[in-house]
């Protein structure tokens, strides 16, 4: 009963595939829109996903701006690179046996580990098992080789990366990606803290290319806004 309810919970996380038409899931694509445009010298192809601390939204936030890019018809890798707690595999039903860290430990290629969903264009990298040396792994020359090779099949390539403020493993993704998405919870994330955390993504000379604000009431239905914080 457990299983069924959590399965349920995580399909709602969903909204942009299950419910298109919703206000939160137009409220995506503008983030989509302005992700675009975010950059006039450059493609944004590589975006991380962050947030200050746990449970700010920034899981179901790259979800489904990895559902809204592939609507648009782009060929997106939605990768797991929360290699402390992952999180992807629940929300799309898959199991977690052969992931990202088996790529990078070259134990398992790409094309073996990454998954189709029944969202068409969109795939997934699931994490794979939870390694003693996260940080190593994202940070190591494997990692830098398997992007490169993301972005020879894929228009685009999402992160679901650990919170800033709790490890370094986002501040390592971020010198790495084109640009990285802040997600701050109304109510909950200490502007101190999200200050903190956007400094020490800058201090690598991250590209931050703005924030979204999760769960603030704009309207009925409506917890989603983009605001650019550069």
């Amino acid at each position: 009963m457990a299983s069924r309810k959590k399965g349920s919970d995580n399909k709602r996380k969903l909204i942009t595939k299950l419910n298109p038409k919703s206000p939160i899931s137009e409220q995506y694509r503008t983030i989509r829109t302005n992700i675009q445009f975010s950059s006039v010298d450059k493609d944004i192809r590589s975006i991380l996903v962050t947030s200050t601390a746990p449970a700010e939204g920034k899981s179901t936030t790259v979800t489904n701006l990895a559902v809204v890019f592939a609507q648009q018809g782009k060929k997106v890798l939605l990768v797991d690179a929360d290699l402390r707690k992952p999180t992807v595999h629940f929300t799309f039903n898959l199991t977690n046996t052969f992931g990202l860290t088996n790529v990078l430990a070259k134990q398992a290629s790409l094309k073996d580990t990454m998954v189709p969903t029944d969202e068409e264009n969109l795939y997934v990298l699931v994490s794979g098992p939870v390694p003693p040396n996260p940080a190593e792994l994202l940070g190591s020359k494997a990692m830098d080789d398997l992007i490169e090779n993301i972005l020879q099949e894929f228009d685009i390539v999402l992160f679901d990366s650990p919170p800033v403020l709790a490890v370094t493993d986002a501040q390592v993704l971020a010198t790495r990606c084109d640009g990285t998405i802040f997600v701050v919870s109304s109510g909950k994330t200490e502007i101190e803290q999200a200050a903190k955390a956007k400094e020490s993504l800058l201090s690598v000379n991250g590209t931050i290319l703005g924030a979204i604000l999760n769960n603030k009431k704009v309207k009925e239905d409506q917890y989603y806004y983009y605001h650019n914080v550069n």
